[in-house]
């Protein structure tokens, strides 16, 4: 996954809040999950 933030546009500590939030969230699965397993068995 990538994650883009505009520098000009978000707050340090809004993007700080953003980027946890983000890196601490589960993978849920659903219609990418088969490329994932594929890329994780290389």
């Amino acid at each position: 996954n990538v994650l883009s933030l505009g520098q000009r546009v978000i707050p340090e500590e809004m993007a700080m809040k953003i980027v946890r939030v983000w890196l601490e969230t589960s993978f849920e699965g659903g219609r990418h999950e088969r490329r994932v397993a594929q890329l994780n068995a290389m």
